[in-house]
């Protein structure tokens, strides 16, 4: 599953670009440069995906959204990590897979925590305690 959700780029009136997320609604800033925007980007994303989680907000799974001025932005690591597990564990427990994994339910929970950096090691463990298997890429 690849996490990356579709934002709207616009030329501001002052110059710049404008960015709204298709998604999130909250989610909204600019950028004098196309390169200032796409930064500015990620970070109102990684910023409204930690807040929607720390508030047990409903995320909703990315869209594939195509068109003129849309473009493609992904969370940080850390902020992607968390999503993965979330939306790929479903309805088990984190007791059922810290039960699997032979850890503790706060160890498990903290993987859902988008501020903790999980090691590739407990990536891959957990991700085998829900049935699945951890594929890597670099883009």
């Amino acid at each position: 599953m690849k996490i990356e959700y579709p934002a709207f780029f616009e030329p501001c009136a002052e110059g710049g670009f404008c960015i709204t997320f298709l998604d999130f609604p909250e989610a909204i800033s600019e950028g004098d440069s196309l390169e200032e925007a796409f930064y500015m980007a990620s970070e109102v994303l990684d910023l409204t995906l930690i807040s929607r989680m720390t508030d047990k907000e409903s995320i909703p799974l990315p869209r594939t959204e195509t068109g003129e001025n849309i473009y493609m932005i992904a969370p940080d690591a850390k902020v992607q990590a968390a999503l993965l597990i979330r939306f790929n564990r479903g309805d088990i427990k984190l007791s059922d897979i810290a039960r699997t994994m032979g850890t503790s339910w706060p160890a498990v929970s903290r993987l859902e925590d988008p501020k903790h950096w999980p090691s590739l090691r407990q990536l891959e463990k957990v991700v085998a305690a829900m049935g699945k298997r951890l594929v890597l890429s670099v883009e």
